[in-house]
């Protein structure tokens, strides 16, 4: 019977000190209080009693970061909101340096977030949200390295204006819109009007074209099924009437 009940104590005790980690989870495993190993993924034996293990998991996590109210380089107050994605890369930094790497990385993403978008005017942050985005990521990937993390990415997702200055830009848009078609429409103004003088001069030069002209206005006016009748006098039965009468002595 001892030796049964020793062989069961044994049994049990190499049972207890086995563990298994999925794929993506590691154990990162505390010998008398001292960090001994990072074991996983799979199954393996650590020392019952004498080993305490700490799960990690190594899967890129995402954090919502919440809107936050700030004040941009022109003085606009808006509301920003982003996600973050980081990864942790060494279990044994992100246990051990920081007390609770989750809360860390959210309190140091928010603070961030709302001190840069801080440092640009309103334009830059809604036109230049990939450099914005970009300067983010790097700041907290700076401090979260010693860590044991990467920040893999930062989207800012929404900004939020206040109305009036909605209604302002919308204002800015519009002047913009109708400014650029007013610039067009004079500049083919300017254009019709070159080409129109280059024409008349050729017309000049070419009475024949000039008739010609006057015979295709016809030709359109006719097309329409307009119930005006217009009479073209050729220019040449003008000018001889002209000089006719130049030629008649005064009365």
């Amino acid at each position: 019977m001892g030796t049964l009940a020793v062989f069961a104590l044994l049994i049990s005790f190499a049972v207890a000190g086995l563990k298994l980690d999925r794929e993506y989870q590691r154990g990162l495993i505390f010998r008398l209080g001292r960090i001994n190993a990072v074991k996983g993924p799979g199954l393996y034996w650590i020392l019952p009693l004498i080993d305490q293990k700490t799960q990690v998991d190594i899967r890129t996590k995402t954090v919502n970061i919440e809107p936050q109210e700030t004040i941009t380089a022109d003085s606009v107050t808006i509301k920003v909101n982003a996600v973050l994605y980081y990864r942790i890369t060494d279990p044994a930094k992100a246990i051990n340096q920081v007390e609770n790497y989750q809360i860390a990385v959210y309190q140091i993403a928010l603070t961030t977030l709302r001190n840069v978008v801080g440092q640009n005017i309103l334009d830059d942050v809604l036109q230049n949200r990939d450099k914005i985005n970009t300067k983010i990521q790097e700041i907290v990937d700076e401090i979260t390295k010693s860590w044991g993390i990467v920040i893999e990415r930062v989207e800012m997702k929404d900004v939020e204006i206040p109305p009036s200055m909605q209604r302002a830009m919308a204002k800015e848009a519009e002047a913009i819109r109708e400014k650029r078609a007013r610039l067009i429409k004079a500049d083919a103004e300017q254009e019709a009007s070159i080409k129109l003088a280059e024409a008349s001069q050729l017309m000049m030069k070419n009475p024949a074209a000039l008739e010609l002209r006057r015979l295709q206005m016809l030709t359109e006016i006719g097309a329409e099924n307009n119930t005006t009748t217009v009479v073209m006098v050729p220019s040449d039965l003008l000018v001889l009437a002209q000089r006719l009468s130049d030629s008649l002595p005064n009365k």
